[in-house]
């Protein structure tokens, strides 16, 4: 699952130019404070698609069909991970706790702000949509990985940690 977020973006309302940023915050619940998606001035905003909190791009799908990663107009571009793989997967990113949800494929509104067929080149790798479960701070450079499980404490563990407390 090793991956590197390479690129940070938001856009304040649909068809907006997106702003590129070394670091966000993002809040579980909601996704970027201030991203259309958050805001509810998406262009696919609406209250029967909880899933869009936060969304995550492959550099490398961008770089195959010759578009800049930011076109994309996903919240978070990614280099060396399957974004596939993540899905039902929680995971860190920066400090934030995420869930992949599922794909993020993006609809043909994208061909009108980049060019005709790109939305059909991307089918079935257009990135990926999670939930943020835990809140943090995701910065250009910091590592996607995998959530770290709590053992959980088994009995015999726990009667032995309060007998040797007495």
């Amino acid at each position: 699952m090793p991956g590197t977020i390479v690129g940070l973006y938001t856009a304040e309302a649909a068809g907006e130019p997106v702003m590129s940023h070394a670091e966000v915050e993002v809040v579980a619940g909601l996704g970027i404070p201030g991203d259309r998606y958050a805001t509810g001035r998406g262009y696919w905003s609406d209250p029967r698609w909880p899933d869009q909190e936060l969304t995550f791009a492959a550099a490398e799908v961008a770089e195959t069909i010759g578009l800049e990663p930011a076109l994309l107009r996903r919240n978070v571009v990614t280099r060396g991970v399957d974004l596939d793989a993540l899905i039902g997967v929680t995971f860190r990113a920066g400090t934030a706790l995420l869930q992949g949800v599922r794909r993020c494929d993006p609809c043909g509104h994208l061909d009108s702000l980049t060019r005709p067929g790109v939305a059909r080149a991307l089918r079935e790798r257009g990135g990926l949509r999670t939930r943020v479960l835990a809140s943090g701070r995701i910065a250009v450079g910091d590592r996607i990985e995998p959530a770290a499980l709590t053992p959980r404490t088994s009995p015999a563990t726990a009667s032995e940690t309060a007998s040797e407390g007495r």
